[in-house]
């Protein structure tokens, strides 16, 4: 009787399937618990708390205008009736006019919500990633204006020309999975 085997029946078969299944399941279940599955691929991204508001972001960065956007951190915002991310500190009115706004291209805009406060909001099309705006804000308010790499435009060049010629060094490499450092959650 040695190497007699039984004929396969159907209910050995569903058997096996289902432990092979099980099997399965548990393995895929294992594998994307792990982060194996996550291509380890890394890009470049602005630290809020090391950048010093050179301007070099504007001009330095391969595209034009530049992948590195300013970035309104509305969990820190006050609403405030003088936003110095959007009025100059010298400013002879607090009203729309251009020459009483900071930025150069009239990216941030404000609404009115009620008296004395407003909503402050940035237009990043016309967003060039001066840092104007969040060197005032960063000086004279709250701080919760911060320029970051939106990686939507970001071609994460091996040697980002940002990183090299950024004097604090606040270019540093993130996973691709959490690509932004936001300041409010520093």
């Amino acid at each position: 009787m040695m190497g007699s085997k039984s004929p396969p029946t159907r209910r050995n078969l569903l058997s096996w399937l289902l432990r092979a299944g099980t099997g399965s399941v548990v393995a895929a279940l294992v594998y994307r618990a792990s982060g194996f599955h996550r291509s380890g691929r890394m890009v470049w991204q602005l630290d809020p708390r090391k950048c010093i508001q050179c301007g070099k972001c504007e001009t330095a960065c391969v595209l034009q205008p530049s992948a590195v956007k300013c970035t309104h951190g509305y969990a820190m915002c006050g609403y405030c009736k003088l936003c110095f991310g959007f009025f100059k500190p010298d400013a002879p009115r607090l009203d729309e006019a251009a020459e009483n706004q900071i930025c150069p291209t009239g990216a941030i805009t404000r609404k009115f919500i009620e008296a004395p406060y407003f909503e402050y909001s940035v237009k990043e099309p016309l967003c060039t990633g001066c840092g104007l705006c969040v060197k005032s804000c960063a000086n004279f308010g709250n701080g919760s204006l911060y320029l970051q790499v939106r990686h939507d435009r970001c071609k994460n060049c091996n040697t980002c020309r940002i990183a090299e010629l950024c004097p604090a060094q606040a270019f540093v490499r993130v996973p691709e999975e959490s690509p932004y450092l936001l300041k409010e959650k520093l």
